[in-house]
């Protein structure tokens, strides 16, 4: 099997309206990622990132910051190193405290029983 190496540094990062910015880290176009996708977010103050309900299972690990986020309609102030876990009926919201947050987000699809 082949090894690639990404620069997350060199890739194009794509502005969301009301949820900062963010670039994919891991994909198919990237290394020929067949059932994951990785990606990176930064968040400013007013940002919010939505991870919704899907079919797919979610990791969400904050990689930098300090932030609130709220899951199953209570809050809670999350910080560097922290992460979580959403499975497919899922879902959470992530915002920014004091300024920014970057965030690396990895998504995988539910596994048939």
């Amino acid at each position: 099997m082949a090894l690639t190496f990404i620069n997350t540094n060199k890739l194009p990062r794509r502005a969301m309206p009301g949820h900062g910015e963010m670039t994919e880290v891991l994909n198919d176009s990237l290394c020929g990622a067949k059932n994951v996708v990785a990606s990176l977010h930064w968040l400013k103050a007013d940002d919010v990132y939505r991870a919704e309900a899907a079919d797919r299972h979610q990791l969400v690990y904050l990689m930098d910051g300090k932030g609130r986020i709220a899951l199953n309609g209570k809050h809670y102030d999350v910080a560097k190193g922290a992460g979580v876990y959403l499975g497919p009926a899922e879902t959470a919201e992530l915002a920014a405290v004091d300024g920014k947050l970057k965030l690396f987000i990895l998504v995988v699809p539910q596994i048939p029983k």
